[in-house]
């Protein structure tokens, strides 16, 4: 992993959304390499129920910018304390289903133990870098989206555990940048804009 070339990153940012959301991706050592720290969404919420997920949430009036926001929500959420947090470096912001303009940020933070906020979170998973790096336990599937056309969506099955959807473009983002993973050419499939998606 290079976060340098996070930190070198030049992202592209999405202006043109009705809302704006921060994120946290931390990174932290545990038994000398690095892990992914992601939570799994409370099943109660209405918007996207117990997915994969890293901390946040959408901004609100009185976070200085994007990255308070990050950092607030994985107070929040985990119960990151803010101080510990490096943030070394931002990703390309993604659009959402929800319209939502998500703008991640990479942060280091420390191997603690972090508490979910029940409300919200349903579990804090952490996931080797070299399990998401594996392709093995990555596929993807070409469909017709309803709201904007033809995508790619990205699965990456680790621990009993799938990272898909927007966390799942966020992450496909930092390991191309941050580690020498490449995205195959091809798609795994192609599915009809109704197939099953995971639970």
């Amino acid at each position: 992993m290079n976060l340098d070339r996070v930190a070198r990153y030049s992202p592209t940012a999405v202006t043109d959304e009705e809302r704006e959301a921060g994120v946290l991706v931390p990174i932290l050592t545990r038994d000398d390499e690095p892990h992914l720290l992601f939570t799994k969404r409370a099943d109660h919420l209405g918007e996207h129920p117990g997915q994969m997920a890293f901390p946040g949430g959408g901004r609100e009036p009185a976070d200085d910018d994007l990255a308070a926001t990050a950092l607030r929500e994985a107070n929040e959420e985990i119960g990151l304390d803010p101080t510990t947090a490096d943030i070394v470096g931002q990703l390309d912001d993604i659009r959402t289903i929800t319209s939502y303009a998500v703008r991640p940020f990479v942060a280091t933070v420390p191997d603690a133990t972090y508490t979910p906020d029940e409300r919200e979170v349903a579990e804090i998973v952490v996931l080797k870098l070299s399990d998401l790096t594996n392709l093995d336990n990555y596929e993807s599937e070409r469909r017709l989206h309803p709201h904007y056309g033809d995508i790619r969506l990205h699965f990456f099955h680790v621990d009993g555990y799938t990272v898909w959807g927007a966390t799942g473009r966020i992450l496909v983002n930092f390991l191309e940048i941050a580690t020498d993973w490449e995205m195959p050419p091809e798609v795994d499939r192609v599915v009809d804009p109704d197939a099953d998606l995971p639970s």
